[in-house]
């Protein structure tokens, strides 16, 4: 090799003769401190001293942190033997689930079917709304019983979570699914008059968009599956929708409190066992503050999980 060295630059060239075959071609690798070349031997055995001359050229020197001998080599081997038993014993105290696969069977078809009646809900609205040019006002008459059925059908989230099915936590689960059943089944399922507003379209669409995205991501999930523009909308596409939908579920609520002061149903009057009045409209007003501490508690919990799935990754330190 021709390199600057103490004299200028010069030819700089050296020889060793191994004790034993090496193979012909060494592997080089040029860094901008050094040259590397790796020699490997023909043949896998242990040599007395690396060169054919008995006395070491004073050029060579080991390389101590490298250096491995027979010994070395048997208390490595020892040691990887070992912590591979160890694996296994450890391994082997771990109970194993028998109903793993049923559990992983369940949640792939509940995913499945909770996408299926939101997608049929999404392209119902969307078909019967810019296609077929029908108004806001019967929406709730031709997509009711499908909603009823999947909000009915979410109720099984909370007990996913509570017996541990899921890593799911339990808080937000429960302030989606009760908030919403709330909304579904005691402000419009009760009041005729809430039915035809146009604002159950809105609820409707940004619920059914909302989910397209969220059951598919963890139908695949339960089979080892992600793909990542379906993981990046799972993550991205609540930003607008989930405020949306909360503001028109309170539109909702705000519509209706004067409808429940009218016509009085669940309100408590007296005489009553508790000899108190409670006026339900009053309750909503309470419910419309409980709604937005409940829109921030999910959307703090889902901005947490964007981050972490779709954050930087940290670098592992070598």
């Amino acid at each position: 090799a021709q390199g600057h060295g103490a004299k200028g630059d010069n030819i700089y060239e050296f020889e060793i003769e191994f004790l034993e075959p090496v193979e012909p071609k060494p592997v080089c690798r040029m860094t901008q401190r050094q040259l590397n070349i790796t020699v490997q031997k023909k043949e896998s055995n242990w040599w007395e001293r690396l060169t054919k001359q008995e006395k070491r050229p004073l050029f060579l020197a080991p390389d101590f942190d490298r250096w491995l001998d027979e010994s070395d080599a048997e208390m490595e081997l020892k040691e990887k033997e070992e912590e591979k038993i160890n694996k296994m014993k450890i391994e082997s105290r771990v109970p194993k689930d028998p109903f793993k696969h049923l559990k992983k069977g369940y949640l792939i078809m509940y995913n499945l079917v909770q996408f299926l009646g939101f997608s049929w809900i999404f392209v119902n609205m969307t078909v019967r709304l810019f296609i077929l040019g029908k108004s806001f006002y019967d929406t709730f008459h031709t997509i009711s019983d499908m909603m009823y059925f999947c909000q009915t059908l979410a109720l099984m989230e909370i007990m996913n979570s509570l017996i541990g099915l899921v890593r799911s936590p339990l808080i937000p689960s429960v302030v989606q699914v009760f908030g919403r059943n709330f909304v579904l089944f005691v402000i419009l399922g009760t009041l005729e008059e809430m039915q035809s507003k146009p604002v159950v379209f809105f609820i409707f669409y940004f619920w059914s968009i909302t989910e397209l995205f969220r059951y598919p991501y963890y139908m695949l999930s339960c089979i080892g599956i992600e793909w990542k523009p379906l993981t990046w909308l799972r993550y991205t596409v609540w930003i607008p929708l989930y405020p949306l939908g909360g503001l028109a579920e309170a539109v909702c609520i705000v519509q209706s409190i004067p409808i429940f002061s009218e016509t009085g149903k669940f309100s408590l009057g007296l005489p009553n066992p508790l000899n108190v009045t409670i006026q339900f409209p009053f309750v909503l007003q309470i419910y419309l503050i409980a709604l937005f501490l409940g829109v921030f508690v999910n959307f703090r919990h889902l901005y947490k999980q964007r981050k972490h799935h779709l954050g930087p990754k940290k670098r592992k330190m070598k």
